[in-house]
């Protein structure tokens, strides 16, 4: 790995903590309407999609999920649902990234939201004191503002010819096998972060750090 340059890390299930179950728990509680049916992590229908690429707003997200699900009720709770699967941050996956920030050009690549990002921003100031992301990567990237989001090639391609990286120079860690695959598709060197692993780990078999 002596060649490496770059590291592109995903955000949730690897440096946020993730349990996409706890949110689909939670629309059930609001439902009869299973919502499994439309949302998971290896799969989920159009409405999330636009969603992650911002092709629709937040308010246009949770009324097309009021008419999905068939939910009357009020939309603060569609709100705590939707932010349910968004966990915690851990101070020494931090730490993690600021070593690896002062050996390779990292970059942060997350299929996300805007109703996410001011969830999890406004825990990481609260709680470590950090306004975002932005001092812990060379740049970030989000999929609702390029307007792209993984597995597509698109959107892995935009970060690597927006900086100039070789892919055979760039390591990629995401948790989801499908985004992996895709990454993998361009010659990045594309690596599946195992459920109960911490990134670090990864990086030190990798010997990357």
């Amino acid at each position: 790995m002596k060649h490496i340059k770059n590291i592109i890390f995903d955000l949730g299930g690897v440096i946020i903590n993730l349990d996409v179950k706890k949110t689909i728990e939670e629309f059930n509680k609001l439902s009869h309407v299973p919502f499994e049916n439309i949302y998971t992590q290896a799969k989920q229908s159009e409405l999330f999609n636009d969603f992650d690429k911002g092709k629709i707003s937040g308010d246009k997200f949770f009324k097309k999920i009021k008419q999905e699900i068939n939910y009357k009720g009020n939309e603060i709770s569609l709100l705590y649902a939707w932010n349910a699967m968004l966990l915690d941050v851990p101070e020494e996956r931090l730490d993690t990234l600021v070593d690896a920030k002062q050996n390779y050009n990292t970059f942060l690549l997350s299929n996300t939201n805007e109703v996410h990002i001011a969830d999890f921003e406004y825990n990481l100031y609260h709680i470590h004191g950090v306004k975002n992301f932005e001092d812990y990567f060379d740049r970030t990237y989000y999929s609702c503002r390029v307007g792209m989001r993984k597995p597509d090639k698109e959107i892995f391609e935009l970060v690597l010819n927006e900086n100039k990286l070789d892919p055979k120079e760039t390591v990629f860690i995401d948790d989801s096998i499908q985004h992996v695959q895709g990454a993998g598709a361009l010659g990045i060197n594309a690596y599946l972060l195992p459920k109960n692993m911490e990134v670090d780990e990864l990086l030190k078999q990798l010997k990357l750090l």
